[in-house]
């Protein structure tokens, strides 16, 4: 009989394997994570809430008589956990078999080192209110009025044992800040910082930038509808990259919802581009030794000098896709863990440079989609955004809209930045190490009236 004991990360998934094989499964992969996150948000200048908030949960994969079926948990008490893996047991056994069912991959020889950790991040002792307040007064020195944002520390554990034999651990840290500053009502500036350490950590540079784009945003005018050539910021553009990454998914091809379908070997975008993930990579901000079927990550280079290479597979999409795991499982959905875009040869200077008629996009935010398979969607820069002219920053606009399809988009950059800045945030969820980028000839039109 099960009890209200609590069980640790360590004692989860061998309680879980155990458990299910008594149901006399054929496959099951336990993983369990904690996640802990000190959090502080400002608004106004001011320090409004300071909490730490601690996640742990198990997530549990079991195939049976070709049948698979997934759950998660966070009551991690023996006798639910119990009750959980028997449900999962008995509402697997109503499914359809599935013809593609592939069997968990055996244990790997060995996984790859994990990149290096701070471990300043797990010290409680850092002073979270104090960075928060260093952004702000940057942002007030560059001549915004007042900001708000948001600064978290979170450091992650996982664990994965599967009946395959495959036995993980890894642990990751980062560190993060999102500000927005307002010079006036309507002049407004963002500004971010991400990084696994605190030697790349930059909050001065966060609130700094927040505050000069908020500075520089007075007085926005409006602009006529047409089309512009765009330079996107590295915030921007990993909003777009990170899009590709998705619907690189072998999951989304084969269910009808990726722009990619079709296009291994054929050319998505010119010659400049190159789109790598990496599972685990030095500055990488989603680091995995090991996917959810405790098979090794890797580096797979989805798209070289702007033809399609690979999509990314789980055991089960490889197979269907007469090709092997990438190490991205998503157990049913495969995903990018890091995605990093290759440099290019431009500086952000030389790439204004080169427009006579577009607009320098510094933030936007409700990116979506009216039609996955072709890739058309839209999204609105957020804060400030300079007309360009003759090679030349010219004033602030305001009231806009990008509709596009990032197909065609791919196929018209024309420039990628030297320099490149990883990004994560609320709009961008897969970390992306990524440019500036020069799009040509993007339609814009009117957001408000």
């Amino acid at each position: 009989m099960g009890s209200d004991k609590q069980l640790n990360l360590q004692e989860l998934t061998q309680f879980a394997l155990e458990e299910a094989g008594k149901a006399d499964v054929d496959d099951i992969a336990a993983l369990a994570a904690l996640s802990v996150e000190r959090m502080v948000r400002f608004s106004n200048n001011t320090i409004t809430v300071s909490k730490t908030i601690t996640n742990i949960s198990l997530r549990a994969y079991i195939g049976k008589d070709k049948k698979r079926i997934i759950g998660s948990t966070s009551n991690l008490a023996q006798n639910s956990i119990q009750s959980f893996l028997s449900d999962l047991v008995d509402a697997c056994a109503s499914l359809s078999a599935a013809s593609s069912y592939t069997p968990l991959p055996s244990r790997p020889s060995e996984y790859p080192l994990g990149q290096p950790l701070d471990g300043k991040l797990e010290d409680d002792a850092l002073d979270l209110p104090g960075l928060a307040k260093q952004a702000i007064d940057h942002g007030l020195a560059a001549g915004a009025r007042r900001l708000s944002g948001v600064l978290r520390v979170s450091h992650d554990r996982e664990l994965v044992s599967t009946s395959a034999g495959a036995r993980g651990e890894t642990r990751s840290n980062r560190i993060s800040i999102n500000v927005r500053a307002f010079a006036d009502r309507l002049a407004s500036g963002h500004g971010l910082s991400c990084s696994p350490d605190l030697r790349h950590f930059d909050i001065e540079e966060a609130g700094r930038t927040a505050g000069e784009y908020a500075k520089r945003s007075i007085g926005a005018k409006s602009i006529k509808d047409g089309q512009y050539d765009l330079v996107l910021s590295p915030t921007v553009a990993a909003d777009i990259f990170q899009h590709v990454g998705l619907f690189s998914s072998a999951f989304a091809v084969e269910t009808g919802t990726s722009f990619l379908a079709d296009r291994i070997g054929k050319r998505v975008s010119t010659y400049d581009l190159t789109l790598r993930d990496h599972g685990s990579i030095r500055g990488g901000l989603r680091n995995r030794t090991f996917d959810d079927e405790g098979v090794p990550t890797r580096e797979t280079t989805i798209i070289e000098k702007g033809v399609m290479k690979s999509y990314l597979h789980n055991s089960s999409t490889g197979k269907r896709f007469k090709s092997q795991t990438t190490g991205n499982a998503g157990l049913i959905s495969p995903q990018p863990w890091n995605l990093v875009v290759g440099a290019g040869p431009l500086t952000f200077e030389e790439m204004i440079s080169q427009v006579d008629r577009g607009l320098f996009v510094t933030n936007n935010w409700y990116t979506r989609f009216q039609n996955l398979r072709g890739g058309e969607y839209s999204t609105v820069p957020r804060d400030a955004t300079f007309l360009i002219e003759e090679g030349k920053l010219k004033y602030p606009v305001t009231g806009i809209r990008i509709s596009d399809y990032i197909p065609r988009q791919l196929l018209n950059i024309d420039g990628l930045s030297v320099e490149r800045k990883w990004i994560e945030w609320w709009e961008v969820n897969t970390p992306t190490l990524a440019p500036y980028v020069l799009i040509r000839r993007v339609p814009i039109t009117r957001a408000i009236g």
